[in-house]
């Protein structure tokens, strides 16, 4: 099987290399094969928080963008600070504690303090 990536947009593996970009013929998304290839090299194991600053485990963060909890109605507000962040693998890279109680954040809506 060849190397092309599954589209970003629809996840159907039909794609097909045009010149320097990918192209989903299903959904006729299209998106730079060089900006794919910058993001595997860029899957070293580092963490990022939004503006691009590596994170640590015992970092304080501050959160960007008011989350809502799933399956409860308690709201995570913008500007919170978490500290003694704790990195973990999966699609939630952060485990924290706060007055509300544990939680697993995605690195995206944090900023490094």
């Amino acid at each position: 099987m060849s190397n092309i990536p599954a589209c970003p947009q629809c996840t159907l593996e039909n794609t097909y290399l045009d010149g320097d970009n990918y192209v989903c013929p299903d959904c006729a998304h299209e998106w730079p094969a060089q900006a794919v290839a910058e993001d595997s090299e860029e899957g070293d194991g580092v963490i990022k928080d939004s503006n691009g600053n590596p994170l640590a485990d015992g970092d304080a963060v501050i959160l960007i963008k008011d989350l809502k909890v799933k399956g409860s109605s308690t709201v995570l507000k913008k500007g919170t600070k978490v500290k003694s962040i704790r990195l973990v693998d999966g699609d939630h890279e952060v485990d924290c504690k706060m007055d509300a109680g544990s939680f697993m954040l995605k690195a995206c809506f944090l900023k490094k303090a």
